[in-house]
């Protein structure tokens, strides 16, 4: 049987909980990874996707507009 490593966080005024060091180690995940987030009974499960999602390159800063409208547009694809 495979033992659990299992750490201890803090969520945030704002809701947010840092991914401890060695967890991001192993994972080598990055600062703007993107990572799936599934609910298992009372179980918060974050995973790495397997395969890369899209990124926005616009060669500039994206704004918060420019945001909106790319998830606005997702939401669209998906009622496809």
């Amino acid at each position: 049987m495979k033992s659990k490593l299992i750490d201890r966080v803090k969520v945030t005024r704002n809701y947010q909980v840092t991914i401890p060091s060695w967890v991001r180690e192993r994972l080598s995940i990055k600062e703007s990874d993107v990572l799936e987030v599934e609910l298992r009974g009372d179980e918060i499960i974050f995973k790495k996707p397997k395969a890369e999602r899209p990124r926005l390159k616009l060669g500039r800063k994206l704004t918060l507009e420019d945001i909106e409208r790319a998830i606005e547009s997702g939401f669209n694809e998906s009622d496809r």
